[in-house]
């Protein structure tokens, strides 16, 4: 384990609730924290750390946000016995930016490298170059989603936080398998840049499509390696702090894809940006990310019971053929999950509704989708 010290502050657990004693189902009595030195990680399945990097982002300040999440969070109440959690405080701002996002790639690097899913909690949303760098020294491929009102892929744009994914989309080497972005605002979007990620092959989901049944994205979101949420993806009605638009996902909706993201059996760092606890009224938005979180934790502790995908009886085995091509679908009798198997027998998340598309002779929008990718 390299030694993270010199990229980590340690939290007063006890500032966070105001030298009152949390109770004994409160998260804050669980939570194992780095209150000088690093906790024991052995036993922890999720990890939480912070950032205070903000100069990716003009409108955001260099606020103590990743606490004001912390102090939401440790008062929530612990409901999943199966999953235990550390906090080892928050990432050190470097003298560049460059050298916040070398921080941030150290300390996730070494998170994936002890197999804990790690939950970065500020910063602007550029800091997801350092959460995607974790994963280059593997050259392994990975999928990667992006939950976020605008598609920041403006080149002309001085701001990193609006120009990050052409570095992390375009740049070489890239390991960037498949890339999943959801809740994009058609009018913050430039149509080019839309065209442009259809001919790459990612998928991208208007906000309106994916409100018109949340559930949906859960299959979208099943094989990410990475997520990195934008908060600006709310509307500021359900989050102050969103100021990007009055427009967006709820907050129950954020929270069903945080514990999207929690279910995924291949995910391994999971980055909530964008919050500037000085734009935030009456502790809302930070409410919000901590609510969220909580989410976050079901879904992993939902995912714990997940039955191994060859393990064939915990799964009903539905055969049945559109357009002349016979496939399987398999539907998870813990979990309801569903899969689909695609030529060369690889399995494909999916939802009940594909399975009724494929019942109905149609193709399957996310089976055609994969084979142009594999094509």
């Amino acid at each position: 384990m390299y030694d993270l010290h010199q990229f980590l502050l340690p939290v007063n657990k006890s500032e966070l609730n105001d030298d009152k004693e949390y109770n004994d189902a409160q998260i804050g009595r669980f939570i194992a924290a780095n209150e000088g030195q690093l906790p024991d990680l052995d036993g922890a399945d999720i990890v939480i750390a912070g950032i205070n990097e903000y100069r990716g982002e003009e409108k955001l300040s260099a606020t103590n946000s990743a606490n004001a999440v912390r102090k939401q969070l440790y008062r929530l109440h612990h409901w999943h016995k199966n999953i235990s959690f550390a906090d080892i405080g928050n990432i050190q701002c470097g003298a560049k930016t460059e050298d916040s996002y070398f921080a941030v790639k150290m300390v996730v690097e070494e998170m994936i490298n002890l197999n804990k899913q790690v939950i970065i909690l500020g910063g602007s949303h550029d800091i997801t170059l350092g959460q995607y760098a974790a994963y280059k020294n593997n050259n392994n491929l990975i999928e990667a989603t992006v939950i976020d009102a605008a598609i920041d892929l403006v080149s002309d744009s001085q701001l990193r936080s609006e120009n990050f994914l052409m570095e992390m989309l375009t740049g070489e080497p890239n390991f960037v398998r498949h890339y999943n972005h959801i809740g994009f605002q058609s009018f913050l979007v430039h149509p080019h840049i839309l065209e442009t990620m259809d001919k790459l092959r990612f998928d991208c989901f208007r906000v309106g499509t994916a409100r018109e049944d949340i559930a949906e994205m859960e299959p979208v979101m099943r094989n990410s390696d990475m997520v990195s949420f934008d908060i600006s993806a709310i509307k500021n009605s359900d989050s102050p702090a969103s100021f990007y638009s009055p427009n967006g996902f709820t907050g129950e909706d954020a929270c069903s894809l945080a514990q999207y993201a929690g279910m995924s059996s291949t995910l391994s760092s999971f980055g909530i940006y964008g919050y500037d606890a000085s734009k935030d009224a009456h502790d809302l938005s930070a409410k919000q990310i901590a609510q969220m979180i909580w989410y976050f934790i079901d879904g992993r502790s939902r995912n714990k019971q997940e039955a191994d995908i060859n393990d064939t009886h915990q799964f009903n085995e539905f055969h049945t053929s559109f357009a002349d091509v016979p496939t399987v679908f398999f539907q998870s009798k813990k979990t309801g999950r569903w899969w689909m198997q695609l030529p060369g027998k690889i399995l494909m998340p999916c939802s009940v509704k594909d399975y009724y598309t494929a019942s109905n002779n149609e193709i399957p929008e996310r089976w055609l989708r994969a084979q142009e990718r594999n094509a």
